[in-house]
């Protein structure tokens, strides 16, 4: 099911869920691992981080471990193109990565976004691109990373709400072409316009159209930068296509295989898994700790 698929189920597993600490010991885990990959390793990864796999539970503790690699990974990203790069383990009220120019000064904080293949009901809010700007603080620019395809097609408040903040709207897709074409940071090379493609891209849209998708506009300035030619960069897009629809294929035959397995629960077991996956059973106890709580101000 793919190189991201296959790393995550080998080395991505929570150990013994329940103990005091396990998320943290999996985190630090994956970020060693990660921080430690090659450059050639790493680029099929980003290629596939930014698709859940289906058979993370959703909401599970598994699925929280994915967003965080999703931040690692992009915080090795920055760190392939010579920043330095570190991920936030504060997850409230602040970026996720954030990542520093070694030679040029400037600063910027990073959010990652992974989405399911299965999810196609998306809003302004799945992408927090105001609250990214909000965390921008005292750092130079804003980048959101998303899967390059998962952004609105054609009008989005999201748009207006890049160019107002400048939030570059960056996607898996962008740095696995930056990548591919070693991109790096030196002394002689400042790569800060990357992180500036919002602002560079506002001067040219009037308020009309400023919630009108740009990301057309965005890819030439970026196959401008890289110097590539639109076939090249075009034959990019068109190999990260195909990898979604082999890796879209995969997921189907989970959820096919999935489907003939549940027609064979007996009807005890049918629903006992149903009322496991609506959790009921945690739903009552939450009511319950919390009207008793209630009682107990009360004097019952």
């Amino acid at each position: 099911m793919g190189e991201i698929c296959e790393f995550f189920r080998t080395q991505g597993k929570i150990k013994n869920e329940s103990a005091k600490g396990a998320f943290e010991r999996s985190t630090d885990l994956m970020q060693n691992l990660i921080f430690g990959l090659d450059k050639q390793t790493l680029i099929p990864i980003v290629m596939e981080i930014g698709a859940i796999p289906e058979d993370i539970r959703h909401d599970s503790s598994e699925e929280k471990l994915y967003a965080k690699v999703s931040d690692i990974v992009l915080a090795k990203c920055f760190q392939e193109f010579g920043l330095k790069s570190s991920v936030n383990k504060e997850r409230a009220n602040c970026a996720d990565v954030m990542a520093k120019s070694q030679y040029h000064g400037y600063s910027l904080v990073g959010d990652a976004k992974s989405f399911r293949l299965s999810r196609t009901a998306k809003n302004a809010k799945d992408f927090k691109v105001a609250s990214i700007g909000g965390w921008k603080g005292d750092s130079d620019y804003a980048v959101l990373v998303c899967p390059y395809f998962q952004y609105p097609k054609s009008r989005s408040q999201i748009y207006g709400q890049a160019l107002n903040d400048n939030v570059a709207l960056f996607s898996w897709e962008y740095l696995s072409v930056l990548l591919e074409n070693n991109v790096v940071e030196t002394h002689n090379a400042n790569i800060a316009n990357l992180w500036n493609l919002s602002f560079l891209l506002s001067g040219n849209i009037n308020v009309l159209d400023k919630n009108n998708s740009f990301l057309d506009r965005q890819d030439e300035l970026l196959r401008t930068y890289l110097k590539l030619d639109q076939e090249n960069f075009s034959g990019y897009f068109s190999r990260y296509k195909a990898s979604i629809i082999t890796r879209g294929e995969d997921e189907i035959k989970y959820w096919e295989v999935k489907a003939n397995e549940i027609k064979l629960y007996s009807r005890e077991r049918a629903i006992k898994e149903l009322l496991e996956s609506l959790k009921l059973s945690e739903k009552i106890v939450t009511i319950k700790k919390y009207i008793d709580s209630l009682r107990e101000e009360q004097g019952e």
